[in-house]
């Protein structure tokens, strides 16, 4: 059994998604991270860092696994899917996870913050990392013109970038003119196990005006501590 302590975002959706496509039990323990969950001490017990996800393996002594990278290998480890075991397939796999772990993710959550949240609208930086994100988006479309997924096989790779991707929108930039990476969103979102994953630790609707109104208000929160 797997302890699942994770929020409704992009990097909670990578572990969740994840544990459905493998069929691997689990319980969730949510950590509102716009009340600060994520700092208390039982948290950081688990992860120091203080951030989501983090899984505890009951299985395996109860082995703490924070960083979400960290954890989708250790969960394609241990069930021996969603990545290969030759070595050359595994570092194609890894390749693409740290595309989406230094690249994707962190450009594209600078967009969010200086597009969506942060109080003081700065033109230089919502472009700066818009445009960054656009740039990484070209890679994938040119990518993905070769191989229907990142790495060959359907893989951790896909699902962890795919978790940041299809929120394009919300950080402002266009998939317009990518025809291959709108294709592979596309197959992803459809996927069952993409749809359950979504939906923990709560459905999150980012076309509500509460939802979106919430959210601004949790992020606004998070950039003062």
């Amino acid at each position: 059994m797997i302890d699942l302590y994770t929020w409704a975002t992009p990097n909670g959706w990578k572990i969740s998604v994840t544990l459905e496509e493998l069929g691997l039990p689990y319980t969730v323990h949510p950590i509102d991270i716009s009340k600060g969950v994520q700092k208390q001490p039982d948290f950081l017990k688990i992860n120091p860092n203080g951030r989501i996800p983090a899984i505890i393996d009951r299985e395996e002594q109860d082995f703490a696994i924070f960083e979400s990278g960290a954890i989708m290998i250790y969960l394609a480890e241990k069930t021996g899917r969603l990545m290969p075991t030759d070595r050359k397939g595994r570092s194609r796999v890894i390749q693409w996870l740290m595309f989406q772990m230094s690249g994707v993710g962190p450009m594209q959550g600078q967009a969010n913050v200086f597009y969506r949240y942060f109080p003081e609208k700065i033109p230089a930086a919502i472009q700066r990392y818009q445009n960054e994100t656009r740039r990484l988006y070209t890679v994938l479309d040119t990518r993905l013109q070769q191989s229907e997924y990142l790495a060959g096989d359907f893989s951790i790779a896909d699902i962890a970038t795919w978790a940041w991707v299809r929120g394009y929108s919300w950080a402002g930039v266009s998939v317009e003119g990518l025809p291959q990476l709108q294709r592979w969103l596309a197959a992803i979102e459809q996927r069952p196990a993409s749809q359950r994953g979504l939906k923990v630790p709560h459905d999150l609707k980012l076309d509500n005006a509460a939802t979106q109104e919430s959210m601004l208000k949790g992020a606004q929160t998070m950039l003062q501590r």
